[in-house]
């Protein structure tokens, strides 16, 4: 340990994200980005964006970008905070409600990034465990807390809670504030916003990460009870007063206007997502039910540590997580039909 570091920082055992080779051109199926380049008034907003605005400040409450959001979901501009990525969203809500007397929940099998929040913002957690299908079982958490997170669809499984199950889990819980990361809920489940009118404890995060095609942009946002948002709002101002820049804001702005794009290619990553699944049961893989834009699978002869680096070798990288429970499945991005068909391929020779 680096005998400058605090106690904390050396404790810490970092996020890994997927990896990002630089080293030669792979058929990247394995950190869930879309297959498919933003909207085309994203590429205008790039052409005619005014660089001298840059010099400025962009504006800190993000109004315009805050108030097309709260429109499109049905909300009010109070019911919406905006940040740098879902991720940034997460921090501030970890932040400003898990620190409490009982330890947070989620389940042992879901985005690794949560425990690391833990860690860094000192939170107490239990994990709680999947059923044996990779199923969240909500009666593990009805049990005092001192918040709830769930992905949903979960990652990296990519099986969905339905509204009734999303509804039952609040209802337990109406002391605690119960977290839905959406980041993948646009292929193929509702959207659990649907019950802010409901509940004052859930706070829905979603992201443009996926489902908008901007991975690269870092642009997330939560939506919730006016008290929510305004304690993300007091965690944000004694941060970055200045969270989201003036071209995010307007790119986002952008995609948000073109919902006939945003449909088409969420409808093609799904048509993908089913053809990929009917490919790879045929070569004897269980395939789990996925509402996202990936696939998680194993095979019952092939172990999927071989699979990934005899994959690696053919030039496809997918996600191998060495990890209880899950160490021998792999996750796969959905990408373009001719990457499909170029992972099937190589599947073949390798189980061959």
């Amino acid at each position: 340990m680096n005998r400058y570091w605090s106690k904390l920082v050396g404790g810490l055992d970092p996020y890994v994200p997927g990896e990002q080779p630089q080293d030669q051109q792979y058929i990247k199926l394995n950190t869930n980005e879309s297959p498919y380049p933003p909207a085309p008034g994203v590429e205008q907003v790039l052409k005619n964006f005014a660089i001298d605005r840059l010099r400025r400040y962009p504006d800190p409450q993000s109004s315009q970008l805050i108030a097309a959001l709260a429109d499109y979901h049905g909300l009010k501009s109070q019911q919406v905070f905006v940040g740098n990525g879902s991720d940034e969203v997460l921090a501030h809500a970890f932040q400003a409600f898990f620190k409490k007397d009982e330890p947070i929940l989620f389940p042992d099998i879901c985005y690794s990034f949560y425990p690391v929040y833990c860690a860094l913002y000192e939170i107490d957690f239990d994990r709680i465990a999947l059923d044996d299908s990779f199923r969240i079982d909500l009666a593990g958490y009805r049990r005092a807390n001192g918040g709830i997170i769930i992905p949903n669809p979960n990652a990296p499984t990519g099986i969905a809670l339905g509204l009734a199950e999303l509804r039952e889990l609040l209802a337990d819980n109406p002391e605690a504030v119960v977290i839905i990361d959406e980041a993948y809920v646009d292929f193929g489940t509702d959207s659990a916003s649907q019950l802010n009118a409901e509940f004052d404890n859930l706070l829905v995060v979603q992201t443009y990460s996926k489902s908008r095609n901007l991975a690269g942009l870092r642009l997330g946002y939560a939506l919730g009870h006016e008290q929510l948002i305004e304690a993300l709002q007091r965690i944000k101002n004694s941060f970055n007063s200045y969270p989201v820049n003036s071209l995010t804001s307007a790119i986002g702005l952008a995609s948000l206007a073109d919902e006939a794009y945003f449909n088409e290619c969420k409808q093609r990553v799904i048509a993908s997502r089913e053809r990929l699944t009917r490919a790879l049961t045929g070569l004897g893989f269980e395939v789990f039910p996925s509402s996202a834009n990936f696939v998680f699978v194993r095979h019952p002869t092939n172990a999927a540590e071989s699979l990934y680096l005899g994959l690696k070798a053919s030039g496809i990288l997918v996600r191998y997580f060495k990890t209880p429970r899950i160490d021998n499945c792999l996750r796969i991005t959905i990408g373009t039909e001719a990457e499909c068909d170029a992972l099937i391929e190589a599947l073949k020779k390798i189980l061959s």
